[in-house]
């Protein structure tokens, strides 16, 4: 067992694996259900999780919509990257939003600050009240006079989806005050931005992207304190939005390389930002690293380093933009971010569609999840592509 505290490349190797038994790597645990020894010690078990409590050593774990234990050693791995001291997994993120909005109903503060842009889903969600929320749009400076007594959160995202906005999240939680902010960290990471160290008493990651880092699971996290981590796990109990044995497992192991490979992402796409911004068939650039776009000053202060994701504004709007989309040939046209394959999508036309007219995204936007591949080959691709605009 390590007892010493680890620099987060050495931390996103080791984290959650203090319990492997003299395994190399984490066993997969797929029961659905488990032995009890006694009717009182399963009802106790069961009383302690349905109530969002941790099971305590010795338990039975009852079921595995209570308990797993590669949800648990993922959660524990992402508690000590963003800084928390606990995580609750989800079967996606927008299980992961769906589970804190329900949280905030039931204690009955419903209205919520929200600050644009945020991701579609999110803002879908927001807007109709499905859960029973309320929502109120604001700018992040006058987050303030948007409070009310039955505000149970403000959520904010940075850099946020698509644009790239970046967020001041000290600033936000000193306006907030006793209000909990939620910080949605997707496109940051914990690599590049731990959101709790500036206030943040709820951070969100979808793990479908850096995390999972390949394309081929969901999941979603939040990263808080121990009474909110109780709230969301008694939901998620009783809503059944849990994380799979098997995608946790892979999760976890997704981990050990998200360093490495945020990292090498990160430098590409700020290659490719300086090369795109002067391309002659892009009008503008959004990437937290390029001119202009960090007025704030916190890249390097509140976030490492700018990250994998940018997006460009094609000459000639969205006919250009479509053209672009479709002329691609090594970069992929299709939604999701932050896999080892670089991805290009429409956000307006897609990921969000259902954003009020007023909030949506410019037509001529494209964003653009840098992956793993040669920059020389990531240029060749997108200039021939832009040559359609």
């Amino acid at each position: 067992m390590v007892t010493q505290p680890l620099t987060p490349a050495s931390a996103a190797v080791h984290a959650g694996r203090d319990d492997l038994g003299g395994s190399h790597v984490p066993t997969i645990d797929l029961s659905s259900t488990y032995p009890m020894a006694s009717i009182e010690a399963g009802g106790a078990a069961y009383e302690t999780m349905a109530v969002g409590g941790r099971p305590r050593p010795g338990d039975p774990l009852v079921y595995q919509r209570l308990w797993n234990p590669n949800v648990d050693r993922f959660e524990q791995a992402v508690a000590v990257l963003e800084q928390c001291a606990e995580a609750v997994a989800f079967a996606s993120g927008m299980a992961a939003v769906s589970a804190t909005l329900l949280a905030t109903v039931a204690a009955g503060r419903p209205h919520v600050v929200a600050v644009r842009p945020l991701y579609g889903g999110t803002d879908h969600l927001l807007a109709t009240g499905l859960l029973g929320s309320k929502v109120s749009w604001a700018a992040p400076a006058d987050i303030g006079r948007h409070l009310r007594p039955d505000t149970g959160l403000v959520i904010i995202e940075t850099p946020g989806n698509p644009s790239l906005d970046l967020v001041d999240i000290a600033a936000v939680a000193a306006a907030a005050g006793d209000v909990p902010v939620l910080v949605d960290n997707t496109f940051a990471t914990p690599v590049l931005q731990q959101p709790a160290r500036f206030g943040a008493t709820l951070v969100l990651n979808s793990a479908t992207k850096f995390i999972g880092g390949h394309g081929d699971l969901l999941g979603g996290v939040v990263a808080t304190t121990p009474e909110w981590a109780a709230r969301l796990r008694a939901i998620r109990a009783i809503t059944g939005g849990l994380l799979a044995p098997t995608s946790a497992y892979q999760l976890h192991r997704g981990l050990q390389t998200l360093p490495v490979r945020v990292h090498a992402q990160t430098s590409t796409a700020a290659a490719l930002a300086d090369w795109l911004g002067a391309h002659p068939a892009v009008a503008t650039v959004h990437y937290p690293g390029a001119p202009g776009c960090d007025p704030l000053g916190l890249v390097g202060r509140q976030m490492s380093r700018p990250g994998a994701i940018l997006a460009i504004e094609v000459r000639g709007g969205y006919a250009a933009a479509a053209r672009v989309a479709a002329a691609c040939r090594l970069v992929t046209h299709a939604v999701s971010l932050g896999g080892v394959d670089t991805l290009l999508c429409h956000p307006a036309a897609l990921t969000h569609r259902p954003v009020a007219p007023e909030a949506r995204p410019s037509a001529a936007l494209l964003r653009i999840s840098v992956g793993l591949e040669a920059l020389t080959d990531l240029q060749a691709d997108l200039d021939q592509a832009l040559a359609t605009a």
